[in-house]
């Protein structure tokens, strides 16, 4: 049966600091001021997200949420109603009180209310930031099939499955190891390599383990949020330092040494996240000398150091002169898939301790067959051979992409080639001309505005290339070009 009108909804002045809290305000208060009556049906998911411009999944896990309060109630076939029989009406406000004495969890920073959804919305039917994530379509399922078939029997012979090192499994640890050593000149043991779940839970740990009382850290003002709303999260003070074309503005940072106390600086110096510049060697090494002299940690998240494609890649800061304060962090996420979960730490000692007693109190270790699985992997040669052949596909993707910008856009944007990584900086700023941009809806293209909590004008996009193929970032630049072109004032 067709409705006779269409329920309106409008969350501007809901209060909530995201779409979900937002969402969930408005419709209990919808409910309670009467506008719902009991019995009443709601739009679809599709429908509402639609109407909205939200994911479907944020709407899905609202009235999921409503429905376990006993707001709505959903019968099959037929769609979510409001529920007839509404929970706590009716009480006197002194039972009402009663009814909500329940315990309060610690607040949450917006920006970390905003990762955490959009962490939830990566499992929904729509599109997501796409802003330099490798493809999963490149994986190599059938050899990592047949790895952890032989692993698993392995530790099946071997009733090796118990409890293990909370620094990860010695194999992965030995591998690891090795791997610095030849291929990335750092003279570190064994004991200095920790194992964890990806370079995310690297900054955390060095978050956890580094004094806040010490002082701020310091950050590129263009930045990974993530990493921000790590350090955040555990009391630091967070202070920006300059970013230009050759990387992190040391100069600035000399200033910003005289006058605050600084306990550390987190710094993607291979490909600069978001901006892709590579750090140059005498900043790095000016870098590690004032780190030496003013006796603060680097940490130092050499997120993608396999996919440089421009000769070869610039040591890390870890195997120069006067790195005993850096703490190295790596992933294999982009060498495999976000999915496995694995990066690592090399750092002193006794950072590594530190690091490995809070691991003890979040998950006690980690994945024992994937570490077996991926040393296996590693020893074998096969690690080396999927990157050689990945590195490959992007690199081609790279310049195919830069290709497409300038024959799609002519001189109306610009770009210095990345030496490296699966993201692209353009300059739009001719295009936008001072106007405001909320956002862009195309999911490989993500604004300057996303990478600082400031407030500075639209100028720059990060496109990523790595997930897509050559038709797909042709496709992608044409939608691009046409919202820029196109798009009149708010409208983006």
């Amino acid at each position: 049966m067709l409705r006779p009108w269409e329920v309106q909804f409008w969350l501007e002045d809901s209060p909530g600091k995201t779409l979900h809290s937002k969402l969930l305000n408005k419709l209990t208060a919808d409910i309670k001021d009467g506008r719902l009556n009991p019995g009443s049906m709601l739009p679809g998911t599709r429908s509402l997200a639609n109407q909205l411009k939200v994911n479907r999944k944020t709407v899905q896990q609202v009235y999921e949420e409503l429905e376990s309060q006993g707001w709505l109630e959903t019968k099959l076939r037929s769609g979510t109603f409001v529920s007839k029989v509404l929970p706590e009406q009716g009480l006197t406000a002194k039972n009402a009180n009663l009814t909500n004495q329940k315990y309060k969890t610690k607040s949450s920073s917006e920006l970390l209310e905003t990762l955490y959804q959009g962490a939830l919305e990566a499992y929904g039917d729509m599109a997501v930031s796409n802003d330099g994530t490798p493809d999963t379509r490149l994986i190599p399922y059938q050899l990592l099939a047949r790895a952890y078939r032989r692993v698993c029997l392995n530790l099946g012979r071997h009733s090796n499955l118990g409890y293990g090192d909370p620094r990860g499994t010695i194999e992965l640890r030995n591998s690891v190891k090795k791997m610095l050593s030849e291929d990335r000149f750092m003279n570190c043991s064994t004991e200095q390599v920790c194992i964890v779940r990806g370079s995310q839970m690297g900054i955390y740990l060095a978050s956890r383990v580094l004094d806040p009382n010490k002082g701020a850290v310091v950050m590129e003002e263009l930045c990974y949020s993530p990493a921000r709303a790590a350090f955040e999260s555990n009391g630091f003070k967070i202070l920006k330092c300059k970013l230009d074309e050759k990387g992190l503005n040391v100069g600035h940072l000399q200033e910003l040494l005289l006058s605050n106390k600084v306990a550390g600086v987190y710094i993607t110096p291979h490909h600069q996240y978001p901006t892709t510049v590579c750090l140059t060697m005498d900043r790095r090494l000016t870098l590690l000398e004032l780190s030496k002299r003013h006796k603060f940690a680097v940490i130092e998240d050499d997120y993608d150091h396999e996919f440089h494609y421009e000769a070869n890649p610039i040591p890390p800061l870890v195997s120069l002169p006067n790195s005993e304060n850096v703490i190295h962090l790596g992933s294999m996420s982009k060498v495999f898939a976000p999915g496995l979960r694995l990066g690592y730490i090399a750092a002193d000692k006794g950072f590594i301790e530190r690091a490995a007693q809070e691991i003890v109190l979040i998950d006690r270790q980690g994945n024992i067959v994937t570490e077996h699985v991926i040393s296996d992997l590693m020893e074998s040669g096969e690690v080396r051979r999927h990157i050689r052949k990945t590195r490959k596909q992007y690199e081609t993707r790279r310049n195919f992409a830069a290709k497409e910008f300038t024959r799609i856009f002519g001189n109306k944007v610009s770009f210095t080639l990345p030496t490296g990584g699966m993201a692209i900086w353009l300059d739009i700023s001719q295009l936008v001309k001072g106007q405001e941009i909320k956002t862009l809806h195309n999911e490989d293209s993500t604004l300057n505005t996303s990478y600082t909590d400031e407030s500075v004008a639209p100028s720059h996009i990060r496109f990523g290339f790595g997930a897509i193929n050559e038709k797909e970032i042709t496709q992608s630049i044409v939608k691009l070009s046409k919202i820029l072109n196109g798009g009149r004032k708010g409208e983006w």
